[in-house]
């Protein structure tokens, strides 16, 4: 059964190749849509082409400024109707006065990309729209390990809620704002904060790309029409802790 009815339309999907891409692009391309994969790595995207199936493309990008962000879009087709800019960096900060890359790359990555992919999609749209962002919990709870990643995603809130003002009502703009999900990206925290990480849930469990990309392939729908500048948690309740 199609419950999303994407015919005919086309979604961005950057990160494609990472767990919650691959997931977001099947769901999408269940549901009639043709998914145009964004991703820095193309061995990776080839193999995420193949899981998604359906009608779907692949671009390899690291989308390192406007040029290369336009470029994603305008590979996808004439007029993309959604993106969903999933891609991201996780690093551990060494917060050294004199160390200034996992800055750069965190802001750059997680935050610049999204303005610069905002921009290019709106450019190119014409009519009705969605952009879907993922922010993350550390923007609003702080990770101790990771705080450039946190300033970035903190960023991405005052980023969606500006574009749903300027671009509403033709173009919807939404965010995710996930817990610790078992992806490739997660990883190395799972195993470093071992049992407390799931601790810190509610539900007393980590989540899976599935359950974002269930979400993410909702606000792109029609059933999302009355749903703008909203970060919506996908925690296992690990904020009410």
């Amino acid at each position: 059964m199609n419950r999303y009815g994407f015919e005919g339309k086309t979604i961005v999907v950057t990160g494609g190749a990472g767990g919650i891409g691959v997931e977001c692009g099947k769901l999408l391309a269940a549901g009639g849509a043709h998914v145009h994969l964004v991703d820095v790595r193309a061995d990776a995207l080839d193999e995420a082409a193949k899981a998604v199936g359906g009608s779907v493309t692949i671009h390899v990008s690291e989308l390192d400024g406007p040029e290369a962000c336009a470029e994603a879009i305008e590979t996808a087709g004439p007029t993309p109707y959604g993106l969903v800019h999933l891609a991201g960096v996780f690093e551990d900060d060494p917060l050294e006065p004199d160390v200034q890359d996992v800055w750069d790359r965190a802001i750059q990555v997680n935050l610049k990309s999204a303005y610069d992919m905002a921009v290019a999609f709106e450019r190119r749209r014409q009519g009705p729209g969605r952009m879907v962002f993922t922010a993350s919990i550390a923007a609003g709870r702080g990770s101790p390990d990771a705080t450039a990643y946190s300033c970035a995603k903190a960023g991405l809130h005052g980023l969606v809620r500006s574009l749903a003002k300027k671009y509403s009502p033709d173009i919807l703009v939404n965010a995710v704002a996930p817990g610790i999900i078992v992806t490739r990206m997660t990883t190395q925290l799972i195993a470093r904060r071992g049992n407390s990480v799931t601790d810190g849930t509610i539900i007393g469990r980590l989540g899976e790309p599935e359950e974002v990309a269930h979400l993410i392939a909702f606000l792109c729908s029609g059933g999302a029409s009355y749903i703008n500048g909203q970060i919506i948690g996908v925690d296992g309740g690990t904020v009410l802790r």
